[in-house]
């Protein structure tokens, strides 16, 4: 059975697990590597089962503890060549970590991993989707200012995903945050907002998607019951019902908790 776990989400530290019975993947190491394999085995995953890492970009809030999750787990990175540019340049990395270029897909044992570009204030920003030996399909979609057909296309037909809903509009405006930094959060290039992700669930849920998590919810311009109402009330205009059509929830700042697929 493929599973999904969050294990940090928000603008501080991002990181997820995706797996199955014989181990799975890291996408992105943005807590310190203390709190990410801690966070790991409370949850009964070693350090052996990590069997890659996949970054979607180099923001700190993705890599800061990348070097240590690197050495206790010895696992392989995979990013597109401008993001794996970007980590040596950043990071401190041990000298036997191998780095990997995906531009398109890779297996890691039975898991088929798609990557897929996203639209975000660097270069070679990513998205990813895991085929799931079980035929299942999960697909990590964060950090994006829009959706465009290519995102739509690659997590299209998805049973999980794991999308960003990053702030609310009204929240960001009126927050202490300075024009600079609005505008750029705003821009195609910066988040998704609650109103844009939720134009993008009927979609999915009509595609097969039954499992929605909210990621990357703002501290300070969001609150994960806005994301949620929000994406709720989008899913009710096409009559799809919340427990009964799909399963939907906001990741939380960590501690997150198991999705099986």
């Amino acid at each position: 059975m493929a599973r999904f776990l969050p294990l940090f989400s928000s603008s501080s530290a991002n990181s997820c697990f995706v797996g199955c019975g014989g181990g799975g993947v890291l996408v992105d190491a943005g807590a310190s590597g203390v709190q990410i394999i801690n966070a790991l085995a409370e949850k009964g995953i070693e350090p052996t089962d990590i069997k890659a890492i996949f970054i979607t970009h180099e923001h700190s809030d993705h890599i800061k503890g990348l070097s240590a999750v690197i050495k206790k787990t010895k696992a392989p990175v995979f990013a597109s060549c401008d993001t794996l540019c970007a980590i040596e340049q950043h990071c401190k990395l041990p000298v036997d970590a191998v780095l990997n270029e995906i531009n398109d897909k890779t297996m890691i044992g039975d898991i088929v991993v798609g990557r897929f570009e996203t639209s975000h204030d660097c270069m070679g920003s990513s998205g990813f989707f895991f085929n799931m030996p079980d035929n299942t399909k999960i697909s990590v979609c964060t950090d994006l200012g829009i959706v465009t057909d290519s995102v739509r296309q690659a997590i299209s037909g998805s049973n999980l995903v794991y999308i960003e809903s990053n702030h609310d509009i009204k929240m960001l405006k009126s927050g202490p945050y300075p024009p600079e930094l609005k505008l750029r959060i705003l821009s195609d290039k910066g988040h998704l907002s609650n109103i844009s992700c939720s134009a993008e669930l009927p979609k999915l849920l009509n595609s097969g998607a039954t499992r929605f998590v909210l990621a990357h919810l703002s501290q300070h311009n969001n609150l994960p019951r806005l994301a949620e109402n929000v994406a709720v009330a989008s899913l009710g205009d096409i009559g799809a019902k919340r427990n009964e059509d799909y399963i939907l929830s906001a990741a939380k700042v960590s501690g997150g908790d198991w999705f099986c697929v």
